[in-house]
């Protein structure tokens, strides 16, 4: 069963700004470590920033010091604010909990376009 609902994506030109959010279950926002993955065409997915329940986040080399993580507890909500896209950000964005999704399935993504 899906416990995350991520939106926020859109179409962006080269070194704009998006901020991603995804409302997570009470379940696994109180208790797990949440993390923002993302998978582009023909890759593999993967974890580019993760946030403890304390706050403690870390970040994936490719996306250091232009993506923050942040997670509102009283609204059970996990945002990614990004800043100086790339056209290689361009990817499905997914919210799980991290390091390493064990929940079975994932929510429906929301796609993140970087183009001029």
């Amino acid at each position: 069963q899906v416990q995350v609902v991520e939106s926020g994506g859109g179409l962006v030109q080269p070194g704009g700004s998006l901020r991603l959010s995804c409302a997570a279950s009470r379940s696994i926002f109180s208790i797990y470590t949440m993390g923002w993955y993302r998978q582009a065409p023909g890759k593999q997915r993967e974890l580019v920033a993760s946030i403890q329940t304390g706050g403690r986040a870390n970040y994936a080399d490719s996306v250091k010091g232009r993506f923050t993580i942040s997670r509102d507890n009283a609204k059970l909500t996990v945002y990614l604010q990004m800043n100086s896209l790339k056209p290689e950000d361009t990817a499905v964005y997914y919210c799980s909990v991290a390091p390493v999704n064990f929940l079975g399935s994932w929510g429906q993504g929301t796609q993140v376009t970087v183009s001029s």
